[in-house]
């Protein structure tokens, strides 16, 4: 029986690093991990969607939107939500191969 690796199957099903559609299903699974987690720290601070809407200002539906379709979201709503979920936020930003992270 021979195993493949995820990122063999990744290749394989989406496409090579560097290919158009590799970046879309990467980025996009960025974005999904990223609502996930803001569910979950929103959950571990057993707040209702509700109450993180109204700390930033937002309806309910948005809450669940970001936690469900992050892509359509700003980063500073992302951020503003994090934070205020006491989540510490890191980033690294990759340019021309010199890593830079802004913490």
């Amino acid at each position: 029986m021979k195993l493949t690796s995820i990122d063999d199957l990744t290749d394989e099903i989406v496409g090579k690093r560097g290919t158009a559609e590799r970046e879309i299903f990467e980025y996009d699974l960025r974005m999904d991990v990223l609502g996930t987690i803001i569910k979950e720290a929103r959950i571990k601070q057993n707040m209702t969607q509700g109450e993180l809407g109204e700390l930033l200002g937002v309806q309910k539906a948005q809450i669940s939107k970001l936690e469900n379709n992050t892509k359509d979201f700003r980063i500073g709503t992302i951020l503003r939500a994090l934070e205020a979920l006491g989540a510490k936020v890191k980033i690294t930003v990759e340019i021309e191969k010199k890593e830079l992270i802004v913490a």
